[in-house]
């Protein structure tokens, strides 16, 4: 005779459930334009770009940005709100920091001459994908502050972590999408 368990199923809650799926698009529309940045590549009179060196800086301060988001995370769950709080509001400035220091970098790549037009050089390329990562950091930095609004005036009846898993997910979503664009223009481009 055997014994059947009746385990409840673990869902996954539609919130993270439309966030997994926007990332899905999100990653088809980035390897569609990296994709077609190898083939432009190939093609006679492609002209290669040094990426500047503040992106190094950059990618640093979105990577302490991911930590001090997942100790936020961790302190949410805890319910060491005072702690959450002040991660949040540090992850927020740090993700503001990389959005200067990536201006800075941009500015720099402009002034070498580097720019949206020509036929055959990646700034074109350069601009749309990086764009697109920017576009998509500041939807992060916007969930961001407003995590952070809620931290100090939402009123909290219920210890859901699910919205902080949200943006804490799609945050470091942008962190990996960041490193491998990054490496992909280093080694590609």
């Amino acid at each position: 005779m055997e014994t059947v368990m009746n385990q409840p199923k673990k869902k996954l809650h539609p919130h993270k459930f439309t966030l997994w799926v926007a990332i899905a698009s999100i990653l088809m529309m980035f390897a569609g334009l990296t994709s077609a940045f190898i083939v432009k590549s190939n093609l006679v009179g492609w002209s290669n770009i040094a990426i500047p060196k503040i992106f190094w800086v950059s990618t640093a301060v979105i990577l302490v940005s991911s930590l001090t988001l997942q100790m936020a995370l961790r302190a949410f769950r805890q319910r060491e709100m005072n702690q959450y709080r002040m991660l949040m509001g540090l992850t927020f400035v740090l993700g503001c920091v990389f959005v200067v220091l990536q201006w800075i970098g941009f500015k720099g790549l402009w002034n070498q001459g580097v720019h949206f037009t020509g036929a055959a050089g990646a700034g074109q390329f350069l601009y749309i994908i990086f764009g697109l990562h920017a576009l998509h950091v500041l939807g992060g930095i916007i969930a961001l502050l407003v995590m952070f609004i809620k931290a100090f005036f939402g009123k909290v009846k219920l210890y859901s972590a699910v919205p902080v898993e949200v943006v804490a997910t799609y945050w470091h979503f942008v962190d990996i999408l960041w490193i491998y664009l990054l490496v992909f223009f280093l080694i590609i481009g």
